[in-house]
């Protein structure tokens, strides 16, 4: 019972405190606020309103129906030119990114079977060249397929192969569905780490923990009194980003929200007690920041999915993002927000955060035992 009255006065001191000090509130709900909508609203990588000079040195009314799927189009911004010399000096302005042209002989050449029609890309950004290439050619084979009959010779005599492609998971083919479950594992890193690294490198700092040496406190009350107060402040948190996810960006849940909200219990114990074993080692606020900048957040914004597959990164990498909690936490959010209940993956990146969880709140208890002896 002394052990429960004990806990209950300690966490009882810190909700006070929380209250006392604003910069809690300001890490574990303003900050995920300001973080989902800003990144929500302005990261996107969705390509829209390519500007692009339509060369049309053939101006007949055929070259006019091959290019007017462009019209109208929120991919596209067509600027029509009458020269190739217009095209590349706008390109060169950085007016335009591509360059369609249709020769002077295209109409003539038609069918014959040996038209053409050029496409120049400002390859720069590589990634926007490579996504506009694809709107341009899938314009204009939707082009040549409503003419077949029209204009035989743009397929092959043996016959042609329709493809029906679908996309599953995003039917909006939005990146904004994609981004957000991992803006939230963002989020929940930021919020778990850095709140309970700067509230106990604080307090080392400020000696206020030296107090606790000559009272019957040990050391797993103070861990526990640390966790669970800000535990329940970064639910506000996360429960604000859940609520923002649905209901601003309309990002669907297929799979089970109760699985989701058990998941990121499972994380947040993880950052909880990162934050908790790095201050305890670093008694400095300052630099126990800087340090849970450089172990949790920056490996999550590279190294776990977050941006890029990582089964197209060297296996070096691959390796390496595999060891963070945060790559199978991303897994788990974009499957559960996406595709829906996948058990056995489910099952094994629970049990993964578990363990992670176990070993980091371990770690914070051994480094603070060690620190108060």
């Amino acid at each position: 019972m002394q052990f429960f009255s004990r806990l209950y006065a300690m966490i009882k001191k810190e909700y006070k405190q929380i209250v006392r000090d604003k910069s809690s509130f300001v890490i574990g709900i303003a900050i995920p606020m300001m973080l989902i909508l800003i990144i929500g609203y302005g990261m996107s990588l969705d390509v829209k309103n390519v500007p692009v000079a339509v060369v049309m040195e053939d101006s007949s009314p055929v070259v006019r129906d091959m290019f007017s799927f462009m019209n109208g189009s929120e991919y596209f911004e067509p600027h029509y030119v009458n020269s190739m010399q217009q095209g590349i000096q706008m390109m060169n302005d950085r007016e335009v990114d591509a360059i369609v042209c249709a020769p002077v002989d295209f109409t003539s050449t038609l069918t014959k079977g040996n038209s053409h029609v050029q496409i120049i890309l400002w390859g720069v950004d590589a990634a926007t060249a490579r996504i506009s290439k694809s709107y341009i050619e899938m314009g204009l084979l939707s082009w040549q397929q409503a003419n077949i009959y029209k204009y035989p010779f743009l397929f092959d005599r043996k016959g042609i192969v329709s493809v029906d492609a679908r996309q599953w998971f995003n039917e909006a083919n939005t990146s904004t569905w994609f981004f957000i479950p991992g803006l939230i594992v963002l989020i929940m890193t930021l919020v778990g780490v850095f709140l309970t690294t700067m509230v106990m490198a604080r307090e080392w700092e400020r000696g206020t923990l030296e107090s606790l040496f000559i009272t019957p406190i040990k050391p797993i009350e103070i861990l526990l009194s640390k966790w669970i107060p800000y535990f329940s402040v970064s639910l506000i948190g996360f429960a604000l980003c859940m609520l923002s996810a649905r209901y601003l960006f309309e990002v669907p849940i297929r799979g089970s929200l109760s699985m989701i909200i058990v998941s990121s219990f499972l994380y947040l114990m993880t950052t909880l007690g990162l934050g908790l074993t790095v201050s305890s080692v670093i008694k400095e606020q300052f630099l126990s920041c800087q340090i849970s900048l450089l172990l949790s957040l920056l490996p999550t914004i590279m190294l776990s999915g977050l941006i890029f597959d990582l089964k197209s990164t060297p296996l070096i990498v691959d390796i390496i993002g595999h060891l963070l909690p945060a790559t199978y936490y991303m897994e788990l959010l974009k499957t559960l927000f996406l595709v829906g209940n996948n058990w056995s993956m489910i099952i094994k990146n629970c049990s993964i955060l578990i363990v992670s969880g176990a070993i980091f709140f371990g770690l914070s208890y051994i480094v603070t035992k060690k620190r108060l002896e």
